[in-house]
């Protein structure tokens, strides 16, 4: 790992903008420079595009980048799950492939995990994928796919030796998304958004070198990719400047149609920012219950807000996601519940109406019926109970009875 200090690491980068820096290039143009000069994101290897810098070296580049006005790496599945997947498990002909495309924004990605039958029980899929010469034939049903109705490529998790335990059955692929074999539909939630797709696979065809890790070893390229999704900071949206410019109006665009989809996530979270102002409004904000509930949720979120630092203070130390990740994402799902809960309280029937005569013009109505959703995405509270029991506590593993045995004899109903 290269040795370097902040304060000389942000001389470098300021120094390198001075002289390269150009607003009227196109987004691609201006990533190229940055992938092509190696301060895209350091602190991966040097013979990958970085520089072998720690990784709170990526934060600090990244915010002179947009302090001088400039942009830095995509939004989306390709920087946040399939690069750091990649670089972990895959291959140099993966790596060659799939990273620098990934960096310069010009192919996206999609997540294919959960399946209608194997949701929480993830290793229970049954999405199959065959051997055909050159190639995999790939069949099967996913679910909950966010943007996968215009990503270029999909991280699929498939079955590929029934004859095996379920964990130890599956391989991981990047499966090309633009094929006849693969048919999106938009899924309607009941808040009325569309942000999520189902998947099917009709022998769809993946090459064989688009295998990420080892044939058999899906499972534990999937964990990687499952804690970086529990992170943190993952859909913050991008503060570009004001100044217009050719980059600058395209990293824009960009960021606008990747943040569509997550258009009603601050009501999944239930807006703790609006429960003050909503209670002054109400006029309830001296009934003692409610109070007694407003403070709850309070200190709840600040306590939540503390185990998000850690978890980005563990990732700038270069370390692999850990358990802070499942404490996060089960401390995110009591927030939500308590702010719904506490919304619901001080506006009464009210909460349930929509529309421009309603609470916050139907924003109060929507937290209602999206907060459920903290609870299930990304892994359920009940998955994450047992990872923080099991590998936190040290607690003994839940009982199974298909853990080893081949999957082909596995009852379903």
């Amino acid at each position: 790992m290269a040795d370097i200090n902040e304060q000389d690491l942000r001389t470098a980068v300021r120094t390198w903008l001075s002289k390269t820096w150009d607003p009227n290039l196109s987004l691609l143009e201006w990533r190229t420079l940055l992938v092509d000069h190696k301060w895209a994101v350091p602190s991966w290897p040097d013979e990958w595009f970085g520089r072998g810098y720690p990784a709170w070296a990526d934060d600090i580049v990244r915010s002179e980048l947009l302090s001088a006005g400039s942009v830095s790496t995509p939004v989306g599945a390709g920087m946040n799950l399939a690069a750091p997947t990649i670089i972990k498990h895959g291959g140099e002909k993966q790596k060659h492939r799939f990273l620098r495309p990934a960096l310069t924004g010009e192919e996206t990605w999609c997540q294919l995990f959960s399946e209608p039958g194997a949701g929480s029980d993830l290793a229970g899929l049954t999405t199959y994928a065959e051997r055909d010469g050159d190639e995999w034939i790939v069949s099967g049903q996913k679910v909950w796919n966010t943007s996968a109705h215009h990503a270029d490529l999909g991280l699929l998790v498939a079955r590929t030796d029934w004859d095996a335990p379920k964990h130890k059955g599956l391989t991981y692929f990047a499966l090309p998304m633009e094929q006849d074999g693969v048919e999106v539909r938009p899924l309607m939630q009941m808040n009325r958004h569309t942000s999520f797709n189902e998947v099917f696979m009709t022998e769809a065809r993946i090459p064989n070198d688009y295998v990420i890790g080892q044939v058999g070893d899906g499972w534990g390229v999937a964990l990687t990719t499952l804690a970086f999704e529990r992170g943190f900071g993952s859909l913050k949206k991008p503060r570009y400047t004001e100044a217009k410019s050719r980059v600058i109006d395209e990293a824009k665009a960009e960021s606008e149609e990747h943040f569509k989809v997550y258009s009603w996530y601050p009501q999944r979270a239930g807006r703790v920012d609006l429960i003050e102002d909503h209670a002054r409004k109400k006029r309830c904000e001296t009934d003692p219950l409610i109070r007694q509930e407003i403070t709850k949720l309070l200190s709840m979120h600040r306590v939540g807000e503390w185990t998000a630092a850690r978890a980005r203070a563990t990732r700038k130390l270069g370390r692999t996601p850990g358990a802070e990740g499942s404490i996060g994402k089960l401390m995110s799902s009591n927030v939500a519940r308590q702010a719904n809960k506490t919304h619901s309280m001080i506006a009464g029937p009210s909460a349930l109406l929509t529309g421009p005569h309603s609470s916050y013009d139907g924003v109060i109505a929507e937290i209602l019926v999206s907060t459920p959703a903290k609870s299930i995405a990304g892994g359920t509270d009940e998955i994450q109970k047992n990872i923080i029991g099991e590998r936190v506590l040290g607690l003994p593993r839940e009982p199974s009875i298909d853990k080893d045995i081949p999957l082909r004899d596995v009852p379903r109903d």
